[in-house]
């Protein structure tokens, strides 16, 4: 809490910026007075995942235009205590695929609430999707001619 005013923090990588991070961003928004949204570095993310697709400073101006968030910050760590001391952030909400991880953060005096991301669209299907897309373009081109049945003059 700051000057009484409950503060959220969320974070993530926001890789390739879809719908449910922004859901997810709207529903921390509704939770407290004061959003923070702290977005993973490239470094951050290429020790956990692999390397993103968007650079970080990219990412992070993409989540800087967004309406949500008050504040947003670089996040170079996925250990929250040390912010939930600097930030004073009372609740954090995070994808219900992180489920369990943060609860420690409850003894800090953190509330934990881990958003039903759901079914659909993430950052994972959406470059196998841009993947598959690109082989299958691929191989229409390759096959579009009977290459076989082309001879030079």
């Amino acid at each position: 809490m700051i000057h009484n005013k409950s503060v959220v923090y969320t974070s993530g990588t926001f890789d390739m910026l879809h719908v449910n991070h922004l859901r997810m961003i709207e529903y921390a928004r509704g939770l407290g007075d004061i959003l923070i949204v702290g977005v993973n570095t490239d470094e951050l993310v290429i020790a956990n995942k692999s390397e993103p697709i968007i650079p970080f400073h990219e990412r992070f101006e993409l989540v800087r235009a967004l309406k949500w968030p008050d504040i947003v910050i670089p996040q170079k760590s996925l250990i929250h205590t040390d912010k939930v001391r600097k930030l004073k952030f009372d609740t954090f909400v995070v994808g219900d695929d992180w489920d369990g991880k943060y609860d420690s953060l409850e003894k800090l005096g953190v509330s934990v609430v881990y958003f039903p991301y759901g079914q659909g669209i993430s950052s994972t299907r959406l470059k196998k999707r841009v993947v598959d897309r690109y082989k299958d373009l691929q191989h229409q081109a390759n096959t579009h001619f009977d290459l076989d049945a082309i001879t030079e003059p």
